[in-house]
């Protein structure tokens, strides 16, 4: 997708720092499981293709986050192995803080309604079956 070049200059790098913003979130998101990482991810390809094609194509050629962007961008969905860790992840994370860092029961229920939230929005997405290698089964034997 190309840049409008129509957009003001002031769109423009409001794009830009937004994109750059949700790039920041995003790789937090990667340590955090508060954070959704793909959403930011989604929203500074979005950011990015609309103000400066040179940030898109970083942003789709890196090669941590281009392939999880392609990915979910093409239907494709994400790697069971992927969907394993991010809820096994988030579940530790969340029931860590919500039983030992966190003092008012609404708050406790609304972390765990968050991940439950998370949980099905990641089992419904596509898994992505990945093919083994040419020979990979020759070794095994």
């Amino acid at each position: 997708m190309e840049p409008n070049k129509q957009l003001n200059v002031c769109v423009r790098y409001c794009l830009i720092c937004i994109g750059w913003a949700s790039v920041v979130l995003g790789i937090i998101g990667i340590f955090l499981p508060l954070l959704p990482t793909t959403p930011f991810l989604l929203l500074a390809a979005s950011c990015f293709a609309k103000s400066s094609k040179r940030f898109h194509d970083w942003l789709l050629n890196q090669p941590q986050l281009g392939p999880y962007i392609h990915m979910y961008l093409d239907g494709k969905g994400i790697p069971l192995r992927a969907k394993a860790y991010i809820l096994l992840l988030m579940w530790f994370t969340i029931s860590t803080s919500a039983l030992f860092l966190v003092n008012p029961i609404p708050l406790k229920l609304m972390l765990f309604g968050i991940a439950a939230g998370v949980s099905i929005y990641i089992l419904r997405m596509p898994t992505l079956e990945i093919q083994p290698k040419a020979g990979a089964l020759d070794n095994q034997c």
